[in-house]
């Protein structure tokens, strides 16, 4: 009998920023393959079989081939449990909802020990996925049971549970395709795009221009139509009632038929229509109390039409779609429940999650629908006769995208309410016989006005693709060409790097900006130190970032904390690398030599924008290296203008910082300027001229005047305490 192979995972990592794997937050497990390392896939008896069968999504992993059915291919040739670990963590990760494609894995130098990484958009998903595949992953080796669809349903529910709404991940997909950065600021949808000063906040179809005034205005439904109707926008006429009895009375006064619906109900809860009876009205009144929480009740006018949602931001119409009523037809067998199940349900855009645009329909369970089968006699329990058509819905089921359709005149009612009540992203309800046709050559009304309006239904039509709604919001918010950023300045290596990073700052600060700093001295906000702990971590530089009046920020990044954690922004402007050394801390990461620490030091250039510059030690062997792999520019600094690196960065026209008869200097090709001199400095920053060329290189780099420059070297304090911020 052959004994049972074990896979075992030592040690898992959440990188949440840039790092030595990839842009993305990843999961970094260790794991210990054991006796596996000396069977390969190829190797396993059916192994290939029980894989593909329990997961057959994996014949879209391409793998290193670069092709559909790469991954299968690895697979057939022979590939190691630690690889086949990374892509089965990421197909769960797929099949629960959370679409991922990225991973890599890496023998360290233990034999049979691997690090794994995958692509995560949930740290906690991450890790379960990661738990689950590995446990799928040894039932297969082993041919044992493994209770797919029961983990995949844990991980979907988690999935739904912690990561964003899809209606936030929209808008937040809108901001990256802009190159907008995001920080998820709760566990719920409140997402920041942007850093410091630049940032814009969302909740879902909120945004921080969205006024609170305008929001109780828009929950206040009598309040609202009156607004509406003093400013010329078409509304029902109707009455506030607080009793069945007032509801009749206001019925007749308004003329029927009518509709009856809670003073402050949303998503058409508690809602009836058509109602031109005495027994249907009062029944309507009571379910729209119950409803609206004991709240008054609202009868108004009905118009006979369709019920529209226009999705207004800003001042314009940007997504539109149309409801129609909803039906079963009898076969003389089934229940108006069951036919709902047969007949709506089968529908694949409804479900009870958010990633559905319609819900399941239960009329047993809906009191609205109970109301209006007791209207023609029905309760969900009657089985209709064969053919006979019953009405479920009269309104709800918006899915149907009718934005190139609208009407201006339309268009422009669907505006002005919502600037009447005072929303800058709104959901305006509108009932329309044709919204194709002019707004007053037909019989029509805007009915509502809502805050946080549902994006799913624009997103996801039944009919077409859907509207780039997120993208609306985005151009709402930023202006075309911004992009939410401010300067960052990210410092990497071991030779006086917090003191570079405290002389940026400083730099930057006398140029006019408030600054927030991030090194292993503390944490700074204009100079003030805040927090005198070490802050070369993520949540430090997550504080920097999200602080509205921060205009720069600067960044200590050890070689540790973007191994351990990775860098706390996307992008930056400036990435200085003072050189690649190893040491003997990294072990612990399995980083063991100077190669190994090149691809740890390279994560800081890679970083830097097309528009920014990398800031580079000419004397340092390795660190030249890194400027073929900078998207953006470079600066080379070092001691002497006949370095060959610098004498071929100025034939080339670069800049570069060197020192010449005892001062520092700025050069392009032919032109020069003189900074001041090193004895003009305090004799510790005198003694090493590299650290200050790097930080004078960097502040060029943000384009800070030379004379701002020295002026700012003459004045920097290294203590701590004394610095004059």
């Amino acid at each position: 009998m052959t004994s049972q192979k074990k896979i075992e995972i030592l040690r898992v990592n959440y990188l949440r920023g840039p790092n030595i794997w990839t842009y993305r937050p990843v999961i970094e497990a260790w794991v210990d393959i054991g006796e596996l390392e000396d069977f390969p896939s190829n190797t396993l008896p059916g192994f290939y079989e029980r894989l593909t069968s329990a997961l057959p999504g994996l014949v879209e992993h391409e793998c290193s081939p670069g092709v559909r059915g790469g991954f299968l291919e690895r697979l057939r040739e022979g590939t190691w449990a630690a690889h086949i670990l990374e892509h089965v963590s990421l197909e769960l990760q797929n099949l629960s909802g959370m679409r991922t494609g990225f991973g890599k894995a890496r023998q360290t130098s233990k034999r049979g020990i691997y690090k794994v990484a995958f692509r995560t958009r949930q740290e906690q998903v991450g890790r379960a996925a990661l738990q689950a595949g590995r446990d799928l992953l040894v039932a297969a080796i082993n041919d044992q049971g493994f209770d797919l669809a029961a983990k995949v349903a844990e991980l979907s529910d988690m999935v739904d549970s912690l990561c964003l709404g899809p209606s936030t991940a929209h808008i937040v997909d809108a901001a990256t395709a802009r190159r907008i950065p995001h920080i998820r600021l709760t566990e719920g949808n409140l997402v920041q795009l942007g850093y410091g000063i630049a940032q814009r906040r969302i909740w879902t179809a909120e945004t921080d221009q969205t006024s609170a005034i305008a929001e109780e205005i828009a929950s206040d439904k009598d309040l609202t139509k009156s607004l509406l109707q003093a400013c010329g926008v078409p509304v029902p006429q109707g009455e506030l009632v607080k009793s069945a009895e007032a509801a009749w009375a206001a019925a007749q006064s308004v003329g029927l038929p009518v509709v009856v619906k809670p003073y402050d109900g949303n998503h058409g809860r508690g809602v009836s229509l058509d109602l031109a009876h005495q027994a249907e009205v009062e029944a309507a009144y009571h379910l729209a109390h119950r409803k609206g929480g004991g709240s008054a009740v609202i009868v108004e006018k009905y118009i006979p039409g369709q019920e529209h949602r226009l999705l207004v931001v800003g001042k314009q119409v940007v997504a539109a779609a149309r409801g129609d009523s909803l039906h079963v037809e009898g076969d003389g067998v089934h229940t108006i429940d069951q036919l709902a199940e047969l007949q709506i349900n089968c529908d694949p855009r409804r479900g009870r999650g958010e990633d559905f645009p319609l819900n399941v329909v239960t009329p047993s369970d809906s009191a609205e629908i109970i109301l209006e089968l007791e209207r023609v006699g029905l309760t969900a329990s009657s089985v209709p006769a064969e053919g006979a058509r019953v009405l479920i819905q009269r309104n709800g089921n918006v899915a149907l995208d009718v934005t190139a359709l609208i009407h201006p005149s339309v268009a422009a009612a669907a505006t002005l309410a919502a600037r009447v009540v005072g929303l800058d992203i709104a959901g305006v309800d509108m009932v329309l016989e044709d919204c194709a046709l002019p707004l007053y050559s037909q019989r029509a009304a805007v009915i509502e006005v809502n805050a946080s309006p549902g994006l799913l239904s624009h997103i996801k039509p039944a009919n077409g693709t859907g509207q780039p709604v997120g993208t609306a919001i985005m151009d709402h918010l930023f202006a075309p060409k911004a992009d939410g950023r401010i300067p960052v300045v990210g410092v990497t290596g071991t030779h006086n790097t917090a003191r570079i990073a405290r002389l940026v700052a400083w730099l930057v600060h006398i140029s006019g900006k408030h600054v927030g700093l991030a090194c292993s001295e503390g944490l700074y906000l204009d100079g003030r130190r805040v927090d005198a702990r070490d802050s070369t971590h993520w949540d430090a530089g997550q504080r920097i970032l999200i602080n509205r009046s921060v205009q720069a920020a600067v960044f200590e990044n050890p070689s540790a904390t973007i191994l351990g954690q990775g860098l706390a922004y996307d992008k930056c402007d400036v990435g200085v690398v003072t050189d690649v050394t190893w040491q003997p801390a990294l072990a612990d990461f399995d980083i063991l030599d100077a190669e190994q620490t090149y691809k740890v030091a390279r994560t800081q250039v890679d970083v830097v924008l097309p528009s920014g510059t990398a800031v580079l030690n000419a004397a340092d062997p390795q660190s030249l290296e890194l400027a073929a792999l900078c998207d953006g520019n470079v600066i080379f600094y070092g001691l002497s203008a006949e370095h060959p690196t610098l004498a071929q960065q100025r034939n080339a026209g670069e800049r570069l910082v060197f020192v010449r008869d005892g001062a520092i200097v700025l050069g392009q090709g032919t032109k020069e300027f003189s900074i001041l001199p090193l004895s003009s400095l305090k004799p510790s920053k005198a003694a090493q001229p590299e650290m200050v060329m790097a930080a004078v290189a960097a502040a060029w780099a943000l384009n800070i005047a030379p004379e701002l420059i020295g002026a700012g070297l003459r004045t920097f304090e290294s203590s701590p305490q004394k610095t004059p911020y």
